[in-house]
């Protein structure tokens, strides 16, 4: 059971448990989920079926070790360009950290490229780029105690350090 104050992820979101309710009328409890990035929302998950709409935040461990996986994680390969936005949103879909890492260097590398020849930049590589960079930033930096942008700077400057050491 989850507390007040507690993190979890709902959806892909990392909420924060504002409060457990109770219902008079039929004696249920029920959190309240505010997203960590949207404190408009408020979100009520009933507690005796919690378990299939959220979970808790990863562990600082797990955290490190997904980070000193990033450089071996690939990024996708596009088959159809007409289809990316199709495979961006399978990979969003699935939602597991490796999937948001793919998506992420996958983005980067289709922009990078665009740069480098001169073009603008793609939304749809944008756009997901950005999404995937907020789901896993969003539960990261709780893991690790960080703020967002820390996050992705910890993340770059480790990256760096793995590739020159």
């Amino acid at each position: 059971m989850f507390q007040k104050n507690d993190y979890v992820v709902y959806k892909k979101n990392v909420c924060i448990v504002k409060d457990i309710k109770h219902n008079t009328k039929n004696g249920k409890e029920s959190y309240l989920l505010v997203p960590i990035d949207d404190n408009s929302l408020k979100i009520e998950i009933p507690t005796e079926n919690a378990n299939d709409y959220i979970r808790c935040i990863i562990s600082k461990k797990d955290a490190e070790k997904i980070i000193n996986k990033i450089p071996d994680i690939t990024p996708f390969e596009i088959q159809d360009e007409k289809y990316i936005e199709n495979e961006y949103k399978s990979y969003i879909q699935a939602g597991t950290y490796e999937d948001f890492i793919k998506v992420i260097k996958t983005a980067y590398l289709r922009n990078q490229k665009r740069i480098t020849n001169k073009k603008k930049l793609s939304e749809k590589d944008t756009h997901y780029f950005e999404l995937a960079e907020k789901y896993l930033y969003n539960e990261l930096s709780i893991a690790l105690d960080l703020s967002f942008d820390e996050t992705k700077n910890y993340i770059i400057s480790k990256m760096k350090g793995l590739i020159e050491g």
